[in-house]
Formats: structure tokens, sequence, C-alpha cells
């Protein structure tokens, strides 16, 4: 099954390439002469993901397919202010093709229609933002919400019936997480006893280390069997919550960061949600390029997300659960880890008793 996906994006990747080709100065149909593509990505803090993967990975995409374009780049640190004003510098230097990761995607529909309006074209990258995007590159996220919840059924084993479960959601302000968590609702309801504590920790490890503290106050050390995580950020500071209060429980996470990855290796954490990280920044990389060349993007687009009304053309990836007897298979077999980066002295041990090499 991971190699057919893996294939399948691939093969969408090479489709959305092979048509994003062409001359570099070919003429546009509304983007000037400007071949600047901004990304801007929410922040560092709780999620390695964006410093390590996405911004190397969209820069050289778009290198490979556009040879002059050129990346302005600007990381908002999970200030939304922040973010408005780097998404409105760039449009005061003339960038036309702006890839947004909002930290607030509930409230850009202001800057992103007035960017509509002096003719600038936002793709919404991972997270839909409000207003008239031109296109919307993610995961599908309900569907990464049913598989977190259906690994967390697989980790009770024959406790689920009986179990309760503590849920720490993501952000309110962030669109996905809803996604997630009716996601994870759809899996966990008639197949567990009931949600005992369900709050957002808004993707900060220390607020979902706090709403932890908060559930074992309120309901006992034995009072819940398993925790919901919407990430690997809030999950390893979950269970380190968890640990200094003597509970063990089951706990998932989501982004399979290599801390994550080491955890689930060892048993500290039941599974994270692998979303290979290439298939989604190629497509966001070719949407950018095509609307940088005045292309047309929805002779390229997959599906279509409803936002407000409007139908935007969207690419959905789909994500991978990862155990541990699915590491070689998952994130080694997709590249996103050596063996030699997860086994390093303190895991050497694990990863001879699971086979990774």
């Amino acid at each position: 099954m991971t190699r057919r996906l893996l294939v399948g994006t691939a093969a969408v990747s090479m489709t959305l390439s092979l048509a994003a080709c062409g001359s570099d100065g070919s003429k546009s149909s509304g983007t000037g002469s400007n071949k600047t593509i901004g990304l801007l990505l929410p922040e560092r803090a709780s999620s390695t993901r964006y410093e390590s993967f996405d911004k190397p990975l969209i820069e050289a995409s778009v290198a490979g397919l556009c040879t002059k374009c050129t990346i302005d780049y600007a990381n908002a640190d999970g200030d939304e202010g922040a973010q408005k004003q780097q998404f409105e510098d760039m449009l005061a230097r003339g960038v036309k093709v702006i890839l947004l990761d909002a930290v607030n995607a509930k409230a850009t529909a202001p800057w992103v229609d007035e960017a509509t309006r002096k003719g600038a074209k936002v793709v919404a990258y991972d997270r839909l933002a409000a207003g008239n995007v031109a296109a919307y590159v993610s995961f599908d996220n309900e569907r990464t919400g049913e598989l977190q919840g259906q690994a967390l059924i697989t980790a009770l084993g024959n406790k689920a019936s009986s179990a309760q479960v503590v849920m720490i959601n993501g952000a309110e302000s962030d669109p996905n997480a809803a996604d997630f968590k009716a996601g994870a609702h759809k899996a966990l309801e008639g197949k567990v006893k009931g949600i005992a504590y369900e709050q957002s920790g808004e993707w900060k490890p220390e607020v979902a280390a706090q709403k932890t503290t908060e559930a074992i106050g309120k309901l006992g050390k034995n009072g819940f069997q398993a925790v919901y995580s919407a990430n690997d950020g809030m999950a390893a500071s979950i269970i380190d919550t968890l640990k200094k209060s003597g509970v063990t429980v089951p706990v998932g996470g989501q982004d399979s960061s290599l801390d994550a990855i080491q955890r689930v290796l060892t048993g500290e954490q039941a599974y994270t949600i692998f979303k290979p990280y290439a298939p989604e920044t190629d497509a966001a990389a070719n949407l950018a390029v095509y609307l940088v060349k005045g292309l047309d993007v929805t002779t390229v687009a997959t599906s279509i997300t409803q936002s407000n009304g409007a139908q935007v053309p969207s690419m959905l990836l789909s994500p991978i659960v990862v155990t541990k007897e699915r590491i070689n298979d998952t994130v080694i077999a997709g590249g996103l880890y050596t063996a030699q980066q997860i086994c390093d002295a303190a895991h050497a041990a694990a990863c001879k008793d699971a086979g990774i090499h």
C-alpha cells in the first residue's frame, strides 16, 4: 500500500512538472515579468517540518521547474500579525504569487482578497486560507484524523470498548485542526466508551502539557486509557507530563518528526502519521510556477474544495499511519529519514530489535 501511494503521488507530481515546464520567458496573463514566488510558513517551535522539509523542498522544486524564478521567504514564528506584515511586504515588493501556510487561516480573507484585487495569486499551502485563493494544496485532513482515531483504537486492543479517551486537539484558528478532530471523532465514536476530556492544545507543547495536567486532575490517574494528540510536538509534552504523573497509556500524534519516530520505536508513542512532504511540496511548487507563467491551474488540479461558496482547484494527498512495525516501509522507504538518522546511539538497540537497518 505504501509503495502504491508513493508511486501515485510521484506520478501526479511528474504530470504537473511536465505541464509546468516550458520557456521561462513565456508571457504571463497577469503576473507580469516578476518571477518571484513568495513562501510564507507559519512557525518553527511546535513542528520542525517547516524549516527542515517544506522550505528546502519547495525551493528545490521551484528551481527545477523555473530557472528564472526566485523564492522570497519568511516564517511568522506563530505570530499572526507578523505574517500579515510579511504578506503585505511581499505585495509591496511586487510578488505576484504567494504560497501561504497561514498562522490563522480564518483571518486571512481581507489580505488575500486585497492581494487578488492587486493582481496577485495566493496558493493556500497545507491549510485552507480564507479568502479568494487561487489554489489549495494539502492532505485529506479528515482522513488523517480518521486514521489517527483508528490507530488509537488498534493501540488499545481489546480494551478499546471500555476506554475513556483524552483528546488534545490543534488550534481552533486552524481549519485543518477541525478536520483532524472531525475525522478522529468519526473513528472513535461507538468504538470507545467515551471522550472523557477534550481541549485545544493550540499546537503549543506547553499548552498541551497544561491540558494534560488538567485532565489528570479531573479524571484521576486511572480515569482514562488513551490520549489523542493532534500532532507530534504536543504528543512529546503530553508523554512527558504523563510520565511525571506515573501514567502509562497509548498516545498518538502526527507529522512523523524524527523524535516521534524514535518514540514510536521505543514504544513511548503508539503511532504517528506520515504525510510525505515531497509530493505536497512538489504540487505546491508546480502550481506556483503555473501561476507565475499565467497558466490555468484547473487543468491540473485533481479535486475541488468548497470554501465559502467558492470552488478552489485543489491537490489533496493521502496520509499513512506509522507504527513500530511500519517504520521501515514508510518513513525510511519514503526517503524521509535514513536508518542511520533514526538509529543513533540511544536507539541502536531498539532499532535492532525492530529489524530496522
